[in-house]
C-alpha cells in the first residue's frame, strides 16, 4: 500500500485521488486556523511558491481536534486561508487524524511514520509527513517544526 491508494474530499467538495501526485514529493500538513502555530501558513506557502514547480505538492488537512481550533466549515477556512496567508496550494475538507474516526490516510501515515516513542496519535496542529516521490513516508515532523527548516529534507527528496 501507498499514498497512492487514498483519496479525499478537497476544501472545494471535489474527490482528490492522491494518484494524481504520483512522481511528486509531498508535504502534508494537519492545520488549523486559530492555533499558535497558524502562521506556519506563511512558511508552507513559500514552500509551495518555492517548489511547487519542481515537484512538490504541500497538501493541507485542517482538523478540529486540538483544542477546538479551527471549528469554522470548509469555506469558513477556505477563505480564511487565502485572505490571512495567501493559501494557493492543495487545501482539503476537514477531517479528523485521531481514534476511531481518523481519515484512512491518517491511520497510514501515522502506521508508515510514528512519532516519539512509537506512538501513532498526532499530538497537535501543524504534524508534518514528507512523502517521496515512491508514494512512501520519509519523515514525520514536530508542529513545532518550521517549515522553513524542512527545506533541505524537501531538496534530497526532489533529487532523489
Amino acid at each position: 500500500m501507498s499514498i497512492y491508494d487514498f483519496e479525499a474530499l478537497g476544501i472545494d467538495g471535489q474527490g482528490v485521488a492522491l494518484s494524481q501526485y504520483k512522481g511528486q514529493v509531498m508535504l502534508i500538513v494537519n492545520t488549523a486556523s486559530a492555533c499558535g502555530f497558524t502562521p506556519q501558513f506563511t512558511g508552507l506557502e513559500k514552500l509551495h511558491q518555492q517548489y511547487g514547480g519542481q515537484g512538490l505538492a504541500v497538501i493541507g488537512f485542517p482538523c478540529n481536534q486540538f483544542a477546538s481550533q479551527d471549528p469554522g466549515d470548509d469555506a469558513q477556512i477556505a477563505n480564511f486561508c487565502q485572505k490571512n496567508y495567501g493559501v494557493s496550494f492543495q487545501m482539503m475538507s476537514k477531517i479528523k487524524v485521531n481514534g476511531d474516526g481518523a481519515h484512512p490516510l491518517y491511520q497510514w501515515l501515522t502506521a508508515e511514520a510514528p512519532g516519539i516513542l512509537g506512538s501513532k496519535a498526532i499530538k497537535w496542529n501543524f504534524t508534518k509527513f514528507l512523502v517521496g516521490k515512491d508514494g512512501r513516508v520519509i519523515k514525520r515532523y514536530a508542529p513545532q517544526e518550521a517549515p522553513e527548516k524542512i527545506a533541505k529534507d524537501i531538496e534530497a527528496a526532489l533529487a532523489a
